[in-house]
């Protein structure tokens, strides 16, 4: 079995990903369909809450995601400041859009299902706080990337940039463990069946979320492929200019 570090080289991972990409983007596309459907049309409404409990469906996969996408990215900008591959550079890179957007939907469906249950579209509650924090680094990411030429300085700052904003990743997935005021409820899903959310939500919540994380994989490993031909063809140009 070969080394988990030979994805590394570009053509190995264009030549994986070409395999791997239209099944995951198949699994993704039934997974999210099926989810959702079961959620918005099968599940009853919320005793409390009505029908606006249903946006749970998507609430909840993209804040975890908006979460999980910036540590994918600590992870890959790590493996790039110690072994300096280039593919995981572009991979952290290839995420960051695909996570702000992730953090745009937590953020809009929160204010959305709040706006009932609290009164208001926004406060300046700790989890909601982190999380427009969280968003603001995103943007700065990507951003940093757009401001600086050449690649593997684009990549250091970045990765720097990463490694700090990851206190507000877990701000973000632990806030309302740190501070008890606020007004943003506690964990939808929890190992303790009195705060978990009734099976008859949980069960299509789960298949949303797995949706979600394909959607995620597909999204990168497009995007990823998308980074690598970009660079080749920039090192292309410049081998034409020089020669």
């Amino acid at each position: 079995m070969g080394s988990i570090w030979e994805y590394a080289n570009p053509v190995k991972f264009i030549r994986t990903s070409e395999i791997v990409l239209p099944w995951v983007s198949i699994l993704a596309t039934v997974t999210l369909i099926a989810g959702l459907v079961w959620g918005f049309f099968f599940t009853p409404d919320d005793y409390r809450q009505g029908s606006t409990v249903k946006i749970i469906y998507l609430h909840v996969p993209a804040a975890l995601m908006a979460i999980n996408v910036w540590f994918m990215m600590l992870v890959t900008s790590l493996v790039w400041l110690i072994r300096r591959h280039h593919v995981s550079a572009l991979a952290a890179k290839a995420a960051a859009p695909v996570g702000i957007i992730m953090t745009l939907i937590a953020l809009v469906t929160g204010a959305i299902w709040g706006q009932p249950m609290w009164g208001t579209w926004w406060a300046w509650d700790p989890r909601l706080t982190s999380f427009l924090i969280l968003f603001l680094f995103y943007l700065g990411y990507i951003a940093l990337w757009e401001a600086i030429d050449n690649p593997d300085t684009a990549a250091d700052l970045t990765a720097v940039l990463c490694i700090v904003g990851s206190v507000f990743a877990v701000l973000s997935r632990y806030a309302v463990n740190f501070w008890n005021q606020g007004l943003h409820q506690g964990a939808s899903l929890s190992l303790d069946k009195k705060e978990n959310v009734a099976d008859v939500f949980s069960t299509p919540l789960y298949v949303c979320i797995a949706g979600f994380v394909l959607l995620f994989i597909a999204l990168v490993f497009l995007r990823t492929r998308t980074e690598i031909h970009k660079r080749r063809t920039k090192a292309l140009l410049a081998r034409e200019r020089l020669g």
